[in-house]
Parts: C-alpha cells; structure tokens; sequence
C-alpha cells in the first residue's frame, strides 16, 4: 500500500553491495502525497535560506562545475534538470528503466537539491539546487527498493561503487556525491572502495557522503562515509538540531539540511524526504561553489576550508553529532580568497640534510693490499712467484764478477825458496 502523500514513511532501501547481499538504507524517503502547488515550492525550501544560497549566488551559482551523482540513476528530461545533465554510465547494467516508476527517483531527488534550476516563466516554479548551474553527470551504482534487478544484482555487482567512482573521476567528475551508504551489522571496511576514494581524492575530485540514518538504531559505522578524506554529512531540521535519525559518530565532518526537504521526482511532483542523503546532496552543492570560484583548491584543502567555516559550531568546536558545525558557503568563500592552492597530492619535500642525525663514520681508504680484489690479488700474487722463480736462477753479483777473472784484493803469496 502506498503512503498518503505528506506522511512519514521508512526510508526506501536500495543495494549498494550485491555480493555481500546488503541491502541499505538509502537515506532519503520520499513521501507520497498531494505535490505541494507549484508556486509554493520556493517558500518550502528552507535549506536554501539556511546556507544563505542568494548570497553566496552573488559569487557563483557553481559554473563550469561537474557534481558526479552516484545513485539510482537521474531523470536528466525533468523540467528542474533540463540541460544540465551530461551523458553518465549505468553500473549496474539490469533492473528498471527510464519510465519505470522504481527507476531514478532517489538520484533524480539528489541531483535537483544540488544543481535544480526550476522551470517556468523566469524559472520561478519547481526546485532550486544550492548550486544551480553546475551539471550533473549521473552514474548508477545502486538500485531502488522496488527495482526488479535487485535480487540478481545482489549476486554479481557487488563492486559497482567503486567501479563508480572510478569512472566519474575518470570523466570530468569535479565533485562526488555519494547519498547513499552501509551501516547494517554486517558493514565493513572494503579495500576496493577505500582505494577508489583515494584514486578520486589523488585526481582532485571531492568526496561527499551522508552519514548514515542510524541515530535511532546504534549509531554504527557507514561507509563510505567512514573512508578517509571523504567529507561525511551528519542531517540537522530547521532550528540547526541533529536530526534523531542522523548517525552520530567520529567521522562526522558538517552538517546540513535533512528534515523536510523538498524534492523533485520523475512523476513530475514534488515531495517532502529525510536523511542524511538529502544534507549530502546539499553539501556537495556548497562544493560545486567553492570549486567553481577557487578550481585549484585540493580536496584536503575543501574539507578543511569547510571545517574552519562552518556555522553554529558545537562546543568545543566539534562532536559527533553535528561534525564542525552547519556547512557556510558563503562564510567559504570568502576564506577561500586567501587560501593559496595545493596540489591533491603533496609533493615530497627535499631534506634538509642528507641523514638524520651525525651520519656514518667517514670511511678510511683501504690500505694498499686491501685494495685489490680476490681477482686482483690471485694475478698479482702468481706475477710474485714468477718474479721470485726468475731471481732464484739468476746469480748473485758477487759470484757473477769473480768468474770474470778479477784479481783478489790481496797479493798472491811467493812460493818457498
């Protein structure tokens, strides 16, 4: 039975692992009830009011900036995305298709809260992205719940995020978003995926993760959230709390809207979702600006430039539940004016000394005999008794000047009278 639209329903779940046979929560839902009117929309999207979106527009609206958005596939025909979404690859490669009502929904929702550009006269209806001008390049590693293929693909597409990942780095991708994650029982760290997020980091691309929806079920790791250098998104409602459902854990990085988001869909209405996917979705738009207005900036040097200026930061600066605080484009952008730029990769520095500490004793010259090989010294060593063999038949020079009838020192005696 399906939901009354406007109410709260569990998330809708979609596979990330299919050969660990993991579902996930995918963690945004969509609620399934009379589409708010069309002119209504712009007043319900309080996440752009709360990252101050028109401000940080009077810099950029993230031109020239590709978001890769891994997912369930993205409708790149709805009116809100028109034009904006690039030609993307399918992962997974079964399941349902373009038209099917479990094709596209979650990806399509994420790509609006980034890159939307409504539609209409002067674009005034429909959803508005944080980064509105950025394209989306779409690659569909996951699928959704009600998605025919899911059983197969639980058997052989095991390794489809990381494959996905690759790929995006590999095509243009700027920024990755990933709204989706593992924090069953069973989640575990797996070196493919850790080593996609390191080759996308070391080529430059921003990684961006929700959280986790586990706030209200153990709080468990989920990844890739969990991987280093990704920047990982914990969910906040309007007044700036942690969303109950948001996972609180130590690889938090910011926070960003994730209760009520308005989001458009496939059908062609608009619905209100939670999770920790939508405030992903947010914070990889923030990206999308900053990269559009400082491109050479590092991942490294985002993640940090987003810690250091995060809004309504929690005592002491950080804690588990909201990272560093509420994500701040506009509080970034203007940091990032003097933020020289790094390459993703830090280059080796020269020491300054050839050891650390004195060094080796200086070696002494070998003396002469140590000087010669095994070789070296078997030749010079026959050459020897060559030389001793030639001397010993040579005579002395005594000897050798009597025979030549030299007279003795002496006068020979006379003989007797």
């Amino acid at each position: 039975m399906r939901p009354r639209r406007g109410a709260a329903v569990q998330p809708r779940r979609a596979l990330l692992r299919g050969a660990a046979a993991l579902a996930v929560a995918a963690v945004l839902t969509a609620a399934t009830a009379a589409p708010a009117a069309a002119d209504s929309i712009r007043d319900r999207q309080w996440g752009l009011l709360a990252l101050r979106a028109e401000e940080a527009w009077g810099t950029t609206r993230g031109d020239g900036v590709t978001v890769a958005v891994l997912d369930t596939g993205v409708d790149g025909s709805h009116p809100d995305l028109a034009g904006q979404v690039l030609e993307g690859t399918d992962v997974i490669g079964m399941g349902a298709g373009r038209g099917d009502r479990s094709w596209a929904r979650h990806g399509t929702a994420m790509a609006g809260i980034i890159a939307g550009h409504g539609h209409g006269p002067g674009r005034g209806q429909g959803v508005l992205g944080i980064a509105p001008q950025a394209r989306i390049l779409p690659v569909r590693v996951i699928l959704e719940e009600g998605d025919p293929g899911r059983a197969q693909a639980r058997d052989s597409k095991g390794g489809a995020l990381a494959e996905g990942i690759r790929w995006a780095a590999d095509h243009g991708a700027d920024v990755i978003n990933l709204s989706l994650g593992d924090d069953s029982d069973s989640a575990h760290h797996e070196a493919g995926e850790d080593e996609a997020v390191q080759y996308a980091l070391a080529k430059g691309v921003v990684v961006v993760a929700s959280a986790g929806n586990g706030g209200e079920s153990g709080d468990r790791v989920s990844y890739p959230a969990a991987y280093p250098g990704v920047i990982a998104v914990a969910a906040v409602d309007r007044r700036g709390r942690k969303a109950k459902f948001s996972t609180r854990n130590w690889y938090s990085t910011v926070s960003a809207p994730g209760v009520d988001v308005v989001i458009a869909d496939p059908d062609r209405s608009y619905y209100e979702g939670w999770g920790t996917s939508a405030a992903a979705a947010f914070v990889s738009g923030a990206v999308a600006l900053v990269k559009a207005a400082h491109p050479d900036l590092s991942p490294a040097q985002i993640k940090k430039l987003l810690e250091d200026t995060a809004s309504d930061s929690p005592a002491g600066g950080r804690d588990d539940a909201r990272g560093y605080g509420m994500v701040d484009p506009v509080a970034a952008l203007q940091v990032a004016e003097a933020v020289q730029p790094e390459p993703p990769v830090p280059a080796p520095a020269a020491a300054d000394v050839p050891y650390f500490g004195p060094g080796p004793d200086p070696a002494r010259p070998p003396e002469r005999g140590a000087r010669l090989g095994a070789s070296e010294a078997a030749a010079a060593g026959a050459v020897l008794l060559v030389l001793a063999a030639v001397l010993a038949r040579r005579p002395r020079r005594g000897t050798r000047g009597r025979t030549r009838g030299r007279q003795p020192l002496t006068p020979p005696s006379h003989p007797a009278q």
